[in-house]
């Protein structure tokens, strides 16, 4: 059992939750474990472990960033059915 002392009931209203006493004592019973458990976490020798966000090492493929040829603005809105002052117009679809 847990030495911390959580109350479910009290939880709830700040969730704005109504719990049945059936659910209250069944999410008590859950959070004890949760809590048992960190304990037991807490418990380990982490000494010499090194922290880390991601379980397997994440590498990126990622293209270097560089100069290279593009249309222009004009050969961009080449074949826009409508235009206003160099830009795409395009239906309103909000309201």
């Amino acid at each position: 059992m847990s030495t911390h002392a959580i109350d479910i009931h009290r939880v709830a209203t700040l969730a704005r939750l109504e719990l049945t006493e059936d659910e209250a004592t069944r999410y008590q019973q859950q959070l004890d474990r949760v809590l048992d458990y960190m304990d037991t976490l807490r418990s380990l020798d982490l000494e010499g472990v090194e922290p880390t966000s991601h379980a397997l090492p994440v590498c990126d493929v990622v293209r270097a960033d560089g100069d290279r040829p593009s249309f222009t603005q004009d050969e961009a809105l080449a074949n826009a059915p409508r235009r206003v002052m160099d830009q795409f117009q395009i239906p309103k679809v909000i309201e």
